[in-house]
């Protein structure tokens, strides 16, 4: 930040973040490879991050990265575990934009989560895309648009991506990457793809930023970068989603959750990517969450405790 003072520039826009709540009223447990999960705590870390962007009182708005409650979360508190979380969000001063992730899906369908959590939607997609300033855009991915989560199981969707998973992942439970090698390893049932029409709608999207001269940041709860991740938290499909993205001059940075321990890389085209560390894995007292400031050249995510601030300079 002292480099940004020291400039004497005021961001353009600035918007709170966070990311893998994953709240359930439960003991705390491990993830399946060993790390702690505070899912009690989790909700207390989202009352600290609106607390801090209510404080600052010039944030236009903030984004939720998706998982707001946990896959172990009891069936029949679902509902209601999502309706307490959401209204946590909604004490915040300002918008709250929220994009769906698989254990959002574990516990509600998309035709009850969506209008929830507010998310603008055409035949229960999730993907959508805003402007908090003439020259900037943000872009929400659906990462669950080709998924075995969150659509009916006779849903085109939902049959396209078994056919995709038997053919990619030969295990028997799915979510197994044994004997998957590199970034193969990505074909797991906890991650999904983004389906042709999205794909047409995100470049038909950069292509109105181009002409408006607007630069472009992505959202989506899976990462959009191996270099940013682990192979098992990659978006099926994201090659395909690069290549979009790509053809373009206007994207600067995209920005996910899902990987919790967080990650942070550049790709071979100068792309910022940068994956947020999981509210859910705050051991009590500690937090993760921040709020990104947004320049002309360069977005400065500031980030609390868990949360590892950034710069991520572009060329203008």
């Amino acid at each position: 930040m002292g480099l940004i003072t020291a400039q004497g520039k005021q961001p353009l826009f600035p918007f709170g973040v966070i990311s893998d709540v994953q709240y359930a009223d439960i003991p705390d447990g491990r993830s399946f490879l060993g790390v702690p999960r505070y899912y009690r705590h989790s909700v207390l870390v989202l009352e600290r991050a609106v607390q801090k962007w209510n404080s600052l009182q010039n944030l236009s708005f903030a984004v939720n990265f998706g998982d707001i409650v946990d896959g172990f979360c009891p069936k029949d508190q679902s509902l209601n575990a999502v309706k307490m979380v959401a209204s946590k969000f909604e004490e915040f001063n300002g918008p709250v934009y929220h994009m769906i992730g698989n254990h959002c899906l574990y516990n509600l369908s998309r035709e009850t989560l969506l209008p929830l959590l507010k998310i603008p939607s055409h035949d229960c997609s999730a993907y959508y895309d805003f402007s908090p300033t003439p020259g900037y855009r943000l872009v929400v991915l659906d990462g669950y648009d080709i998924s075995v989560i969150g659509w009916p199981q006779d849903h085109p969707k939902s049959m396209e991506a078994v056919r995709f998973l038997k053919e990619k992942n030969p295990n028997l439970d799915k979510n197994s990457p044994v004997g998957l090698s590199d970034l193969e390893r990505r074909f797991l049932m906890f991650n999904g793809a983004i389906g042709r029409e999205q794909l047409e709608w995100l470049d038909q999207v950069l292509q109105n930023a181009t002409d408006l001269k607007q630069k472009v940041i992505i959202c989506c709860h899976l990462p959009l970068d191996p270099g940013a991740t682990t192979p098992e938290a990659l978006l099926w499909n994201y090659n395909e989603v690069m290549d979009v993205i790509r053809k373009y001059k206007c994207v600067k940075v995209c920005l996910g959750g899902h990987e919790h321990r967080g990650g942070y890389s550049v790709d071979s085209h100068g792309v910022h990517h940068r994956i947020f560390e999981a509210a859910l894995e705050c051991p009590p007292s500690s937090d993760a969450f921040g709020y990104v400031d947004v320049y002309d050249d360069r977005i400065s995510l500031v980030g609390t405790d868990r949360m590892k601030s950034t710069d991520m300079v572009f060329d203008s």
